[in-house]
């Protein structure tokens, strides 16, 4: 593992990286709204699968001043191929290439695995991190905690 998480209170490290559909989509654009950055190891694993259908409910009902971003190290093919399967709506984005730069960023990078950790970050308006989890590979975030994380930003 690398060194310690993106903290509470600090900016967050800006990025652009492609969606499934190779559209670059930068984190500062979205200043003025809220952001949910999940960090997810892989596509088609069994926990990710679990966690990001969850994601697509929490999607569904996210207030407009929310965006949810989801960042993983496959390429953006692959993230094209899950979406398509899984009926994913939101931004799957690709850190395939420099491989897990933004995972680095954040500090959810697993050097051992070549893999994101599960690393959750609510940004608020200006840019500022104001809520984190990281939870070992195996273990499964709980939506609810980022519900309860978005309503505590004023």
């Amino acid at each position: 593992m690398n060194e310690r998480p993106a903290e509470v209170g600090a900016l967050a490290p800006d990025f652009e990286l492609r969606d499934q559909h190779g559209t670059p989509v930068k984190l500062s654009d979205f200043r003025g709204r809220k952001v949910v950055l999940v960090f997810y190891p892989l596509a088609f694993s069994g926990i990710c699968h679990q966690e990001l259908s969850e994601l697509r409910s929490f999607h569904a009902g996210s207030p407009a001043d929310v965006q949810l971003l989801t960042v993983s190290v496959d390429s953006l093919f692959t993230h094209r191929a899950w979406a398509d399967q899984e009926g994913y709506v939101f931004p799957l984005l690709s850190d395939f290439w420099p491989h897990g730069q933004v995972a680095r960023a954040y500090g959810v990078f697993d050097d051992g695995k070549g893999v994101s950790r599960r690393g959750t970050f609510v940004i608020d308006g200006e840019g500022v991190i104001r809520w984190s989890v990281v939870n070992p590979a195996g273990e499964a975030r709980d939506t609810a905690d980022y519900i309860k994380a978005l309503a505590d930003i004023s």
